[in-house]
Order: C-alpha cells, then sequence, then structure tokens
C-alpha cells in the first residue's frame, strides 16, 4: 500500500543513520508497513536489492550469495525462518565490501529464537516499528485524524481506508492471516481454534491482570499451554505484556500480567481501546528511549496488595519514574494516582480522551492524552 505521500515514518532518518555504522534490524508487526519503509530506504541507494526468504527465487540468491558486488544495500526480509540465520547474517555481513548495507526485517521478534549458531551482538542496531500513534501522526504534515486513528488502530491501511467498512475488512484477513499462516508458521500447533478463542478472550480482557489458570480453564487447557500460546502471540507482535512493577524482578514475575494488543482497533470498549492506545504510545516512547537515546526505560503498571492501582508505570534504569492513569473523559483526579504520587514522591499523569480542561495538583497531572504525546515526543 502506498502511503508515503500521506504520512511518514519518524524512524527512516534514523536507520538511514545506522545503517553506515552497522546492520540493522527492523522488526513489527504484520503489515505494519516494513516493506514500505524498507523500500522507502532503498530510493536513497543507486543500487539495492530486496530478498524475501518466502520467495523460492530468493532464498537460491540468499543461499548463494549471488548479488553483484556494485550492490549498496540488501535487505532480507523474513530471514529468520532460515536455519542458523543469525550465523549466515555474521558470515555476510564480516566479508562484505565496504560500500555495502544490511537491512534485516521480519514480522516477529527477532531475537524470540533460541537457536544455537553465532551471536550478533555488536554488529547490529536495532529498530522497532510500531503501528502510527499519536507520537508519529503529530509530526505529519497529513490529513489522518485522530478520530480515524481511536476508531481503526493506527496499522496503515485500515487507517488511510476510504470508511469503516473497508478497515474492518481488512481487519477480518488481517487476524485470519495470523492464525493461519503467521502462528502455524512460527510453531506446529494442531488446535489453532482454541488459539483464535484466546485471542477473544484476551480482547476482552484488556487493562485487566490475566490469570493463566482461568484462562486455561475456560480453554479446557493446561496453565502451561495457555502460557506458551500467550508467549507466541507477543513474538509476533500480536500483543504486548505489562507486568507490575516491584522491586523484586521474581516477585514480579509471579504477579498477573496485563495483556494489550498493537492493533487498538480489535478492541471493542471504548474505554479499554483508550486504555491500550495509551498503553502502546508509552511502550514506544520506552522502546524507543532504548532503541535511540541509550536511556534504559520499561513500562509496567502498580498495584498494592490491597488492591490500589494504575494503569501504567515508566521505570529508567531500574527505578520508578512517572505513573499513568487513563480516564476516557474523567477529569476528576484519581485518588490512587495521588496516592502512588505521594507515597514515592513521582509525576503522576492522568490521560483523558477529552478536550476538557486540563490542570495539575502540586505532582500530578489530568492531561489530553493527544495532546500530551504530541507534546512530549
Amino acid at each position: 500500500m502506498i502511503y508515503n505521500s500521506l504520512i511518514k515514518r519518524l524512524q527512516k532518518e534514523l536507520i538511514l543513520k545506522d545503517l553506515k555504522k552497522k546492520l540493522v534490524i527492523l522488526s513489527g508487526p504484520r503489515q505494519v508497513g516494513k516493506k514500505w519503509l524498507s523500500n522507502s530506504i532503498s530510493e536513497q541507494y543507486s543500487n539495492s536489492l530486496y530478498l524475501n526468504y518466502d520467495n523460492t527465487k530468493d532464498q537460491i540468491t540468499i543461499k548463494n550469495q549471488s548479488w553483484i558486488d556494485s550492490t549498496e544495500l540488501i535487505i532480507f526480509d523474513e530471514i529468520h525462518k532460515m536455519d542458523n540465520w543469525k550465523m549466515y547474517i555474521k558470515g555476510v555481513f564480516d566479508k562484505k565490501l565496504p560500500h555495502q548495507k544490511i537491512l534485516v526485517t521480519g514480522s516477529v521478534r527477532l531475537d524470540a529464537f533460541n537457536q544455537t549458531g553465532e551471536s550478533l551482538a555488536g554488529r547490529f542496531y536495532r529498530h522497532r516499528l510500531f503501528p502510527f500513534t499519536w507520537t508519529e501522526l503529530s509530526n505529519n504534515n497529513s490529513d489522518v485524524s485522530y478520530h480515524d486513528l481511536f476508531e481503526r488502530g493506527g496499522f496503515p491501511e485500515p487507517l488511510l481506508a476510504e470508511d469503516n467498512q473497508a478497515a474492518s475488512r481488512w481487519r477480518i484477513q488481517y487476524v485470519n492471516g495470523l492464525i493461519r499462516e503467521d502462528i502455524l508458521d512460527f510453531e506446529r500447533i494442531h488446535d489453532l481454534k482454541k488459539i483464535k478463542y484466546l485471542l477473544l478472550m484476551l480482547q476482552d480482557r484488556v487493562g485487566s491482570p490475566i490469570s493463566y489458570e482461568s484462562l486455561a480453564r475456560d480453554l479446557e487447557l493446561h496453565s502451561a499451554t495457555v502460557k506458551k500460546y500467550i508467549l507466541i502471540l507477543e513474538a509476533l507482535f500480536i500483543i504486548f505484556i505489562v507486568t507490575p512493577y516491584s522491586r523484586s524482578i521474581s516477585r514480579s514475575i509471579l504477579k498477573e500480567p496485563k495483556i494489550y494488543f498493537y492493533d487498538t482497533g480489535l478492541i471493542e470498549s471504548p474505554g479499554a481501546r483508550f486504555e491500550n492506545i495509551v498503553g502502546l504510545n508509552l511502550l514506544q516512547k520506552c522502546q524507543w528511549s532504548t532503541d535511540y537515546s541509550g536511556i534504559e526505560k520499561e513500562l509496567h503498571y502498580l498495584r498494592t496488595k490491597d488492591q490500589k492501582e494504575v494503569d501504567f508505570a515508566i521505570i529508567e534504569n531500574g527505578k520508578l519514574k512517572q505513573i499513568f492513569e487513563c480516564k476516557v473523559t474523567d477529569d476528576t483526579l484519581s485518588k490512587n494516582l495521588k496516592y502512588f504520587s505521594e507515597k514515592y514522591s513521582i509525576p503522576g499523569i492522568q490521560l483523558i480522551n477529552s478536550e476538557k480542561n486540563e490542570y495539575k495538583v502540586k505532582n500530578c497531572e489530568v492531561r489530553n492524552a493527544k495532546k500530551f504525546f504530541s507534546d512530549t515526543n
């Protein structure tokens, strides 16, 4: 889908800069725009080559490394499906000619495969491509509306579709493709119906702590199987997992996580969808900070034993830095946000999806979400 005249990706210039130094690994959800971005990057080179491991002819070229010496940019797509792909890419990178650049793309977390073989440590820069967010749209001189972003999600095709019906048709095909192709390609699973049911159940539980045991009972599966399925969904960039923050890592792992979707258009409840959109924006900010600024940030949530909870917390270099509460229209300052802000002496932000007046009380602010992410990109 061509959308370069309507909307741009912020990471293009960063990737072009990093390609001059190391190989670049670009990962992200299926149909998020990796191929378009790769093609846009390739236009900056006089001689580039795109190789998709799913293509039989391209596989032969990959195996024989039969590209001509004048090739300036080599793009490897879905190369993670190749046995010992890390060793292969390491060999290509170490033996490449000085003028050649390497871009690796894929629709799974490329570190998800625990393969034996050579490590790429020290040889690559990581870039993670998200669906369009408030942050990215605020940097575009486009006619894309924030209403469409809220209703349709940030994936390029539904976001730029002619109407909501076209966006819905895309989403049905997208979900079916994820289940029948990507999940099955990732791991041979005998009961794909259970995966589909799990996806539907998770959509209804967005923003709520989940219990693997409860899901297992509903699906008539073992809890370990449910956890395995959820990890597969995470590795394929279908969902992302937010765990409760604790100074004890082991305690945090044991507590119930919350699950959100990269495709926020899958969520029917306006309140849950708004929280999911905020979570996606915050995750992007955390990962971009880690990848581009070298400041390690993680996204968690806070909850006490007496059920006091705030939706999100940003952890910077292991320390609690900022907390967030999501309210679609309620601009009354959250008691829990105020409690945690005072307890830990950290800024608290209550994000709302309305044009009500913004205000501040001590260390807490009530902000319009769209404006907040546009102002702090």
